[in-house]
């Protein structure tokens, strides 16, 4: 069954990418990098979309901001009647990728988005676009992890937003540090199907998910750890840069097809697929 279908996706090349500072459990300061093996990592998922049939759109690299190569975090990106295609921008908890924020907002406003601005001024109020805001695919729903990088008041701020939108918004408190976006512990495969790590959420959370979903597969720590969670459904493919084999059964018991790209250099960075791009339909 193919109902996640997207056409183009942004991504930011990693010319400026490195590991500076600490600001999630998978980075450690100071540790290299290996620009080209990064080069060479991003042209592989870049290639690995395009193969599943998704036009790759590059916003440029801004020097000193080394982590906008993880293009899902600076906005959210929507589609409704009032404003047709739109973007939220982001207010991101760490000041170093806050400053990443006005340029994916000035090339979100020259490729014709309107703009929702949240104006989320309050010291409680953080908002981390698609790292912690999922798309139900083919329902008017969005999942909104919070806790670590995203607020309670931030996603409180949005929801009453899409409200207006008719979107309906599902918060899903965040409970282990090391799984700090739901990006990294949760993943829609279909409309019918995701993946989760239950021990990155509360018991409530799991409650509801449980309740969303028809088929709720969990993975285990283990296999979450290497960002299978991570990974994106899209076009009857599932990309992503490991695939245990528990994995593997769950990707072909959801008719999708595996695509296995490496982005070890991204991981040090706390991140993998999902994280180095963001659909734009």
């Amino acid at each position: 069954m193919i109902d996640i279908e997207h056409r183009s996706v942004l991504m930011c090349p990693p010319t400026f990418y490195t590991v500076r500072d600490v600001k999630n459990p998978f980075m450690q300061s100071g540790s290299p990098v290996d620009h080209d093996l990064a080069q060479r990592q991003w042209n592989g998922v870049r290639e690995a979309f395009e193969q599943a049939g998704v036009k790759t759109e590059t916003i440029d690299p801004v020097d000193d901001l080394e982590d906008m190569v993880f293009a899902a975090n600076q906005a959210f990106i929507g589609a409704g009647e009032s404003y047709g295609k739109f973007f939220v921008p982001s207010r991101m908890r760490y000041e170093s990728r806050e400053r990443e924020v006005p340029y994916y907002t000035s090339w979100f406003k020259k490729h014709g988005f309107a703009s929702i601005n949240l104006f989320l001024k309050a010291e409680d109020q953080f908002l981390e676009g698609h790292g912690d805001l999922l798309w139900h695919p083919q329902q008017p729903r969005v999942w909104a992890g919070y806790g670590f990088r995203s607020s309670k008041a931030g996603i409180d701020r949005f929801t009453e937003a899409m409200q207006q939108q008719e979107f309906t918004v599902t918060p899903l408190q965040l409970v282990d540090e090391t799984f700090y976006h739901l990006d990294t512990c949760f993943a829609p495969l279909n409309g019918n199907a995701a993946m989760v790590y239950p021990g990155a959420l509360s018991e409530s959370a799991m409650a509801v998910l449980r309740r969303g979903w028809k088929r709720l597969h969990e993975v285990s720590r283990d296999d979450a750890m290497q960002f299978v969670c991570n990974g994106v459904a899209v076009n009857g493919y599932f990309i992503a840069s490991h695939l245990p084999d528990a994995i593997a059964t769950i990707v072909k018991n959801e008719g999708l097809k595996p695509l296995v790209v490496d982005t070890s250099e991204f991981e040090k960075g706390g991140g993998s697929v999902f994280c180095m791009k963001v659909f734009l339909d």
